[in-house]
């Protein structure tokens, strides 16, 4: 984490919460009195922006400063809705092609995600708003300044996102290293919206049984997997395929 990428302090977290600077996550000092965080987790409540409890160890390391107990991650874009994702696709004449990104932790990982994502026409990426990966420097630039052309959605559940997706017409697939089903034989050239797992656990057992399908890309080495980055870009590419030729 780099300087630019987070504020801490009670006071400068207050304010730039009371100033509208938009924030990805706080984390907040497990055990701390929950009066002293009142004011700053009910502006965050307002702002759908995530507060996570954690140990002084955690705050201890993003800064050797005097963090009071509070850091926050400083979001260098601005989020959007599912409903303004969906409403601005269909707006468009051409099928929609979502991202759904299920746990992904490492900003790495997301901002290459991103990067193939801006290049393959994708309409928007959903990611949840705990848990997952932040928006930061290294999202940033990993994704080669792309971050700022592709809309990212945060939802309070990834299986609600699905859920919406699939009721407004798309067809999810989830990639994974266990589907039977080869990605190349899958059509996807209708609206349609691709999950992928964390880099450790794949898809989470509890969406696996919402998809409309499971799909994996065929290897031949002694590896077991892909990155996930790796593995988004093949599938995005040849989305990208059926829909041109």
């Amino acid at each position: 984490m780099k300087k630019d990428d987070f504020i801490f302090g009670y006071y400068p977290v207050l304010e730039a919460l009371e100033a509208g600077a938009t924030l990805d996550k706080i984390f907040i000092q497990q055990g701390s009195d929950s009066h002293r965080f009142e004011s700053i987790i009910k502006i965050a409540a307002e702002r759908d922006i995530p507060v996570n409890l954690v140990p002084l160890v955690k705050l201890d390391k993003l800064t050797r400063s005097n963090h009071q107990g509070i850091v926050a991650y400083l979001s260098p874009i601005s989020f959007v809705t599912l409903e303004e994702l969906i409403s601005a696709q269909e707006e468009k004449e051409s099928p929609g092609l979502f991202i759904v990104l299920d746990q992904l932790t490492d900003a790495r990982n997301f901002g290459g995600i991103i990067r193939t994502a801006e290049c393959t026409g994708v309409s928007g990426i959903i990611i949840q708003k705990t848990g997952g990966a932040p928006v930061n420097a290294d999202t940033v630039k990993t994704s080669a300044g792309a971050v700022f052309n592709v809309p990212i959605c945060k939802v309070d559940h990834v299986k609600d996102a699905i859920f919406y997706l699939q009721g407004s017409g798309y067809k999810v697939f989830g990639a994974s290293e266990k589907a039977t089903e080869n990605y190349f034989n899958s059509d996807y050239k209708a609206p349609v919206a691709i999950v992928l797992g964390s880099e450790g656990k794949g898809i989470n057992k509890s969406v696996l049984g919402l998809l409309d399908g499971l799909i994996s890309i065929p290897m031949v080495g002694k590896t077991k997997s892909l990155n996930v980055s790796v593995a988004a870009g093949a599938i995005l590419f040849e989305v990208l395929r059926q829909r041109t030729f």
